[in-house]
């Protein structure tokens, strides 16, 4: 199963990735790996409990996971800030999690239903359009208060893509783009949001304006893509990983892989993701209801979506917007929401092949 694989493998480089500088911040090399390993488990016992499960009933539950969601995005913007954000909720000083890891979920299930509901209205803009943009601003709003840029992007990216397979008519589907680009437009008129933008702005045309400041992190992970050539220094061997890469077990974690793994390495975990995605297409299509062919295409799109941003961020393709690798980065609430996403797709696939006539 490529989901299986895609976690063997990022469990792997997470160790690798991460041994040196868990030594170093927490005295236990292990530290990282052994969460993740705990998270992973939880995961995969999700996954199969949750395929086993009909995944209508997410259906009947939509409204309700949606308004915990915009609950929970409105709760984290009043925790402290960590690394100049506010993205994660602490609960008893050592839990934490980010409440827009469960909005990527919220907005697949809460707009797939929704359309399923309102097919037939979906070329018209007051009944159909209008509410579903409403929600999809609060949620996009909240997001960039936090800020988290990449994460209002890929929200808004899989509220696109249901909008087009749901039927709405294109010319909604570009005012819903002119909005969404003028309301971020806006969002950089408040300050903490303009400097914070502005500093990743800069940093992605030329790291080496700030060598040792903001662009530190962007040219070390040149570097180790760098080193890695064609086929890599061999796993754990990676230089970068000693406290020259900051973060190597989180967002940019992709730059350890191109460094021991090398291009074909590395080329060859994008075809995973590639490869991930079309099976997921190939299910949702095959469904038999419309709300499974959305919630399918939904969740395999933000799977494939997220990985392409990660990958551009770690390439200094696009500006670095803090968006983790799925499979690879740390993260437990990211793996733990991710793997029982993919059994939400499994029980679409489970249920079509049972329900054929």
């Amino acid at each position: 199963m490529l989901v299986l694989l895609l976690l063997t493998m990022g469990l792997v480089m997470l160790f690798s990735a991460s041994y040196a500088i868990a030594y170093y911040e927490e005295n236990n090399s292990f530290y990282y790996i052994t969460r993740q390993g705990i998270f992973a488990i939880a995961g995969i016992v999700a996954m199969f409990v949750i395929s086993t499960i009909d995944y209508r009933i997410f259906q009947k539950f939509a409204n309700l996971i949606l308004l915990i969601t915009i609950f929970l995005l409105i709760v984290v913007l009043f925790m402290p800030k960590i690394n100049g954000v506010r993205r994660w909720i602490i609960i008893a000083g050592f839990f934490n999690f980010q409440p827009s890891e469960i909005a990527k979920f919220a907005v697949a299930v809460w707009s797939s239903a929704y359309i399923a509901k309102n097919y037939d209205n979906m070329k018209k803009f007051k009944v159909g359009i209008l509410p579903f943009l409403i929600v999809f601003g609060i949620i996009a709003g909240l997001m960039v208060l936090e800020p988290h840029f990449s994460g209002t992007i890929l929200i808004l990216a899989i509220g696109a893509v249901l909008m087009v397979i749901g039927g709405s008519d294109l010319k909604w589907f570009g005012l819903a783009a002119t909005g969404g680009a003028a309301a971020l437009g806006a969002a950089m008129l408040i300050p903490s949001i303009s400097e914070y933008a502005i500093v990743r702005i800069k940093r992605w045309l030329d790291p080496f304006q700030d060598y040792y400041g903001s662009g530190f992190q962007t040219i070390q992970s040149l570097y180790a893509i760098g080193s890695g050539g064609l086929l890599g220094t061999g796993i754990g061997n990676s230089r970068q990983k000693y406290l020259y890469l900051p973060e190597p077990q989180n967002d940019f974690i992709f730059a350890v892989v191109c460094e021991e793994l090398g291009f074909i390495g590395a080329v060859l975990i994008i075809l995973l993701f590639v490869l991930l995605v079309w099976r997921g297409y190939v299910i949702s299509i095959k469904a038999r209801d419309k709300f499974a062919t959305l919630l399918g295409i939904g969740l395999t799109t933000q799977v494939g979506l997220q990985a392409l941003l990660n990958i551009a961020v770690v390439t200094n393709t696009i500006p670095n917007t803090g968006i983790s690798l799925p499979f690879f980065s740390s993260g437990g609430t990211s793996l733990l929401m991710l793997l029982a996403q993919m059994g939400i797709v499994l029980s679409i696939s489970r249920t079509s092949s049972a329900e054929k006539p």
